[in-house]
């Protein structure tokens, strides 16, 4: 008998066979699952979370924006006897104007002739309910969503803007009047959004005075309704499409992995040899 042994890494194994007490075959270990990957590996976005300092930013950046502007056009009309008396500032001719106004409605003056315990409580209301809706929303943003996480602090900036003035002043301050006469494609652009409305066009029409917080609370608007299709199509195109049939599993026995190698005896190879 040889005295060689074969080393269990050798046969490119990782462990030598264990030894079955009772039938005195060689069993091998279990193999151990494998371990799930874990949250934190490198690739995984899932520990990805969206920048709140952006969103302090953009949103302290656009409400500086439209208090600056309202406390600049505010003073500026009070200030001067002539714009007092014609209570408008000309910037694009036949155009648009800067006027003071005050709005204790919402937009397109909703509820403005409403009684102002009513009013006002449903206003202030509504606008921290956007303010935490706005937050919630920007809590579930993925790396993806570049037009919502523009948007979002944009609408965030424009409500806080607005809510600011309810608070201190009762009312929201206007000051940018767009118009257009008759004959012009903004008068007919104007007078079709009117009709839609009930309006009667006139020979000038006037959009709504609106603000700076206006503006952003559009543009952000807009951007959120630009991520909801992006959305839709990415998740569109991560559908699993349809494939060909599975192949059914073979039912025939599966051979063991145990090597079918003898086992070589336990007892020892080196004894002397008997006298003959």
């Amino acid at each position: 008998m040889s005295d060689e042994t074969v080393s269990p890494d050798d046969k490119g194994e990782g462990a030598p066979p264990a030894k079955n007490s009772n039938s005195g075959e060689a069993t091998r270990p279990p193999a151990s699952d494998p371990k799930p990957p874990s949250s934190g590996s490198k690739g995984d976005s899932s520990g990805w979370r969206p920048s709140y300092v952006f969103l302090a930013v953009v949103t302290i950046l656009n409400l500086a924006a439209d208090i600056a502007s309202k406390q600049w056009i505010k003073r500026y009309f009070e200030s001067s006897h002539q714009l007092r008396a014609t209570r408008k500032l000309e910037i694009i001719k036949g155009y648009a104007n800067l006027i003071y106004a005050t709005n204790k409605g919402g937009a397109w003056g909703i509820l403005q002739a409403e009684n102002e315990s009513l009013r006002r409580p449903f206003f202030l209301v509504v606008s921290v309910a956007a303010i935490v809706f706005i937050i919630s929303l920007y809590r579930k943003l993925t790396p993806g969503q570049q037009a919502l996480k523009w948007g979002l602090p944009l609408v965030l900036g424009g409500a806080l803007g607005n809510l600011i003035d309810r608070i201190v002043y009762g009312w929201v301050i206007d000051f940018i009047d767009c118009f257009a006469h008759k004959g012009t494609f903004a008068y007919t652009l104007f007078a079709g959004i009117s009709a839609l409305f009930g309006g009667v066009p006139s020979d000038e029409i006037h959009w709504p005075t609106f603000n700076v917080a206006d503006i952003a609370i559009c543009v952000g608007v807009g951007l959120m309704a630009v991520d909801m299709f992006t959305s839709r199509e990415r998740k569109s195109k991560t559908v699993p499409q349809a494939g060909p049939k599975p192949v059914p599993v073979s039912s025939a026995p599966v051979s063991s992995p145990v090597s079918s190698a003898p086992v070589s005896s336990p007892v020892s190879s080196d004894l002397p040899p008997a006298d003959g």
